[in-house]
Parts: structure tokens; C-alpha cells; sequence
């Protein structure tokens, strides 16, 4: 398969629980490159566990800038139940230049329904940022007993996009446990909300999503080094897909998120 590829989920710095290969930024890099990847959107994984997230966005952002070798967008981490929240998100725009955010609810400890999450999806959107959130990392049978950690609850989001102009979704992780077609479609129908492939289960499955929400609302991502980049590209492969719809799915819909 040749197509160019934007990755639009990477993780940066160390799984705490335990090594992963290629969990050093060059050797992330690198791999990425081997695959065929442009360009990554990376968040950290010190961005799941710290509490002092400003030092978190600016080391993912300085990593990306001298590890990179051009690859690497940074994409900052969020949490509406610390203080001051708001700076970290002004920072991420102003500061860093960061095309977006990464939040996650699980790891932070609160729902979607929490009336902060709509004032941070609100502030996000007026800035321009593309939002991404991670409904699931790690299947909850494969954690460790220090790192428990429920799937997110997505009941609650598609009225908050509807009521969110101009916000731009990307779900992490949406497939873990076997997504039920009523839930993605209703999401899909809410506004401006994007899939990515890294948990996308069963062969065919990307084909099968194609009938959920359409080709332009799939995104290439593989969770590296979380999980194996190859088992995401191999996606692609068995999708049988090719031409437009190929490339699309590869980078043309991310880079048009990139450049709206």
C-alpha cells in the first residue's frame, strides 16, 4: 500500500506501568517514517498522571520540536477539575501553537456531563482547536491493579457537540469492548465528530465503519508505541480499499481538520 499517512494518535514520554518498544522519541520517529507517516499528532502519557500539566505541554512541546525532525504535532493536555485549567488551555493556543488538545475524562476522574467539560469544549472551539478524547487506552482485563481505569461514558456527548458551534471531535480509543452502531452513528449525526482506527476490531472493520459515519469522518490512528503501529496499518490493508477513499482515510481528512 502507498499512500502518505497522518497519524492523528501518538503518545510521547513513558508508559508508567511498564516498557514499551520504541517508547524513546527517536525511535517512535523512526518508526513512524518506516510506515510512511508525515505527520503525528502526539500527546503524552505524563499528560494521563501529572497534575502540573503546563510543564507537561511545554516538554511535549519542546520534544516534538527537537525530536521530531518534523513530524511531531504536539497536542496538549487539558484537565477541567484542576485550578486554573483555563491557562493550560489558553497556553496550549497561544504559547505553543498547538493545532489542538487531547483530554481524558477516565484518567482525570470526571464524566462528560460535568458542566466543565462543556466550558472547555466551548473555549476549544472559539480558539480553534481540535479537540480529541480518549474514551479508552488499555482493555480494563490488561490493567494493572494500579492503573484501573473505566471506559468513558459517551452517552452524554453528542448533546454536548450539538450545542458546541464550531467544535471539532476526534474519539481515542472508541472501539475498545465492541462499539455499538446506534451509539457511533448518533455521535457521527451530531456535528463535526471523527473516528480513528487504532482499537477498530474484526475484519472488515474498517468497511464496516464506512457504513456507520461515512469515509470522510475515518481517521488513520495507531496509539504508538502503545500498541504495534503495523497492526494499524495492516487495517488499511485488508480493508481492501484504494484510490480516493484510501487516501482519505490515510491523510486527506486529517489534513483538512489541520487546516480548517
Amino acid at each position: 500500500m502507498n499512500t502518505d499517512v497522518v497519524d492523528v494518535y501518538v503518545w510521547l514520554s513513558r508508559w508508567p506501568f511498564r516498557r514499551l518498544p520504541a517508547d524513546d522519541t527517536r525511535q517512535l520517529v523512526a518508526k513512524l517514517k518506516a510506515g510512511g507517516v508525515k505527520t503525528a499528532w502526539a500527546g503524552s502519557f505524563d499528560g494521563l498522571f501529572h497534575r502540573d500539566l503546563a510543564t507537561v505541554n511545554e516538554r511535549l512541546t519542546a520534544d516534538c520540536r527537537e525530536l521530531g525532525d518534523g513530524l511531531l504535532r504536539p497536542f496538549g493536555s487539558v484537565n477541567p477539575k484542576l485550578p486554573e485549567w483555563e491557562d493550560d488551555l489558553r497556553r496550549c493556543h497561544e504559547v505553543h501553537a498547538m493545532p489542538g488538545v487531547r483530554l481524558a475524562p477516565a484518567y482525570h476522574g470526571y464524566s462528560l456531563e460535568d458542566p466543565a467539560v462543556a466550558r472547555l469544549l466551548a473555549g476549544a472551539a472559539e480558539r480553534r482547536l481540535l479537540v480529541e478524547i480518549l474514551v479508552s487506552l488499555e482493555d480494563q482485563r490488561t490493567q494493572t491493579t494500579l492503573g484501573r481505569v473505566p471506559q468513558l461514558e459517551l452517552a452524554p456527548l453528542a448533546d454536548l457537540v450539538k450545542q458546541t458551534p464550531g467544535l471539532r471531535l476526534v474519539l481515542l480509543g472508541a472501539f475498545h469492548g465492541g462499539a455499538k452502531r446506534d451509539a457511533i452513528e448518533r455521535l457521527a449525526a451530531s456535528g463535526e465528530v471523527y473516528f480513528e482506527i487504532a482499537t477498530l476490531e474484526g475484519m472488515g472493520g474498517i468497511s464496516r465503519l464506512i457504513e456507520w459515519v461515512t469515509v470522510e469522518r475515518i481517521l488513520f490512528g495507531s496509539s504508538s508505541p502503545f500498541f504495534y503501529f503495523d497492526s494499524a496499518r495492516l487495517k488499511l490493508q485488508e480493508s481492501e480499499l484504494a484510490g480516493r477513499p484510501l487516501e482519505q482515510i490515510g491523510s486527506l481528512n486529517a489534513n483538512r481538520l489541520l487546516e480548517s
